[in-house]
């Protein structure tokens, strides 16, 4: 955060750090006459210009902190207060009768469902291992939603304080909510129906992960921060499950490339709606936005399925990812990707003289980023290459072998 004009204390905070604690308490307690000019009270009394100098300092910086904070969360209750988000965002929701229900897409139980799970069944034999791990992982991290839902309620300026709030964000947090859970009882039911996974192992995979929640480097209470991450995450879920159900057609199940196409769509219409907000943001305060997307860049786009573990592999998510990436269905190709599309989408480069010094060098920051990222992503291509083939057992499919390079 932008720092203005700091007291000219810093220089004898530097030389005063360099006398310990105890050595001035040992010059404060010797009972010599002194006078006030002597090394022991010079110490004591530069240690407390250098206290004061530092307690100023944090309190400024706070204080920034604070104002930028505070404008964030008034812009974000007036898109609500003056019905922004019920004209631009909420129309994004489907209305529910309209909506597709899991129900839709599986065998039906109320008639006679035992030749249509084994023609779901005959078709998911032909899903190879390495496509199972991306979708199983990827139900995973559906299934984490009520952990998703507590973070977002925790954002200034767009909580649901009672569970029931009639404000335009608690209703879109709710109806998302509504709509995000279908995906992770869809994904499931398939996953169980098809016979092709240790079920168990997946269910104890998903209460691992709801207990140990969810790790968000920048802040929840954050209105620009979230929505920022909310914007990549969406955008990289639809990338995501777009890549299943491509990958689930080539192999011949048409059932498992509609589920994941569907959620593919609902996905790319929260991307729509989170990207519709940071650009109204940008238009309102291209400074404070452009330095919470370069913050969320610098601490990176963490997925929130990180934490998951199936109580023996403390490294699954990485290799769920490994194999992910060697599948093709994400890969660090995508992320550089998705950086140079919301910069593009939010006009980053475009950004004028209204920016701080500190806005500018973020803006700099985050328009080299694609390219840095390209870069890093063939030096660790060139570097896997001249590595052995290596699989991992993965309890998912009964502990076979899979591919992570």
């Amino acid at each position: 955060m932008a720092v203005t004009s700091l007291p000219p204390f810093s220089v004898k905070l530097c030389f005063c750090s360099k006398t310990t604690t105890g050595t001035m308490l040992l010059l404060m307690n010797k009972k010599s006459k002194r006078s006030s000019s002597s090394p022991a009270n010079l110490i004591l009394r530069c240690s407390s210009r250098a206290r004061a100098a530092t307690a100023t300092a944090t309190a400024i910086v706070r204080d920034d902190d604070d104002d930028e904070q505070q404008h964030a969360v008034e812009l974000i209750r007036r898109l609500s207060e003056e019905g922004w988000v019920d004209e631009h965002v909420l129309p994004l929701l489907t209305p529910v009768e309209e909506a597709w229900q899991p129900a839709d897409l599986l065998p039906s139980f109320a008639a006679s469902a035992v030749e249509q799970v084994a023609e779901l069944q005959a078709r998911a034999a032909g899903v190879p291992d390495d496509l199972l791990v991306c979708l199983v992982g990827n139900m995973i991290t559906e299934e984490g939603l009520p952990t998703y839902m507590s973070m977002f309620n925790r954002v200034d300026g767009g909580r649901d304080a009672t569970g029931c709030d009639g404000h335009a964000w608690a209703r879109w947090l709710r109806g998302w909510t509504a709509e995000e859970n279908r995906h992770g009882d869809l994904l499931n039911r398939y996953l169980y129906l098809c016979g092709r996974v240790d079920m168990r192992r997946v269910e104890t995979t998903v209460h691992h992960l709801l207990r140990r929640g969810m790790r968000m480097a920048a802040p929840p209470s954050s209105p620009y921060h979230s929505l920022i991450y909310s914007a990549f995450q969406e955008r990289a879920t639809f990338v995501s499950h777009a890549r299943t159900a491509r990958r689930a057609a080539l192999h011949g199940d048409a059932c498992l490339a509609k589920i994941c196409g569907v959620i593919a769509a609902d996905e790319k219409r929260h991307e729509a709606a989170y990207t519709r907000v940071g650009t109204r943001c940008f238009q309102a305060d291209p400074d404070g936005m452009v330095r919470a997307l370069a913050e969320v860049m610098r601490a990176k786009v963490s997925m929130p399925g990180e934490l998951m573990t199936d109580g023996r592999d403390d490294r699954l998510f990485d290799h769920f990812s490994a194999v992910a990436q060697r599948a093709g269905v994400y890969t660090a190709k995508d992320y550089s990707d998705m950086v140079e599309h919301f910069v593009r989408r939010w006009g980053v480069a475009e950004l004028g003289g209204d920016l701080s010094g500190e806005g500018r060098r973020a803006q700099d920051y985050v328009c080299g980023l694609p390219r840095k990222i390209r870069r890093m992503e063939e030096l660790a291509h060139d570097r896997a290459a001249q590595k052995e083939p290596q699989s991992v057992s993965f309890s998912w499919v009964f502990d076979r072998p899979v591919r992570v390079r």
